[in-house]
């Protein structure tokens, strides 16, 4: 079961120190996890998992696990830092940049509004990166939303 989107050994070293917990298993967590990256590569459902997996109900009970105590989260911050120091850069971004994007969306939407300026109806999507191209928050929301629109983070 050899998949591109598998962990090489140094990634996995580095994420095991965070889910690693010596507790035995069927499936060992490596495994959970190239499948987990299968999923969210591939964009494939949950239900088509490949075989060589484990079930997709298990995988996608690690998913929400790892996803509801915020340990995706942590992982992702925990290495964005590390590139950033890597890079030269502070481990707080400095500058960062908004981008904006109208996406026309089905009539049976409710959460959906009209960009004037583009002549579109649907949600307006946000994204703000720092100077590396890592995406610290990004939204979607109805394009009347889109001035009133706050970030989570001040940067």
């Amino acid at each position: 079961m050899s998949y591109e989107t598998n962990l090489t050994d140094a990634r996995w070293k580095i994420i095991a120190e965070f889910i690693e917990d010596q507790r035995k298993r069927k499936y060992d967590l490596r495994t959970i996890i190239n499948a987990l990256l299968y999923v969210v590569k591939t964009g494939c459902q949950w239900r088509y998992l490949p075989k060589d997996f484990p079930k997709w109900q298990l995988v996608y009970y690690y998913f929400r696990k790892f996803e509801t105590t915020g340990l995706i989260e942590i992982i992702h911050d925990t290495l964005r830092e590390k590139v950033r120091l890597k890079k030269g850069k502070e481990i707080s971004p400095s500058l960062g940049l908004i981008d904006s994007q109208s996406v026309k969306t089905a009539s049976v939407t409710t959460d959906k509004g009209i960009d004037a300026n583009k002549k579109v109806v649907g949600r307006k999507r946000f994204i703000l990166t720092d100077t590396l191209s890592f995406n610290d928050w990004d939204t979607g929301c109805g394009s009347q939303c889109g001035r009133k629109s706050r970030s989570r983070k001040t940067i």
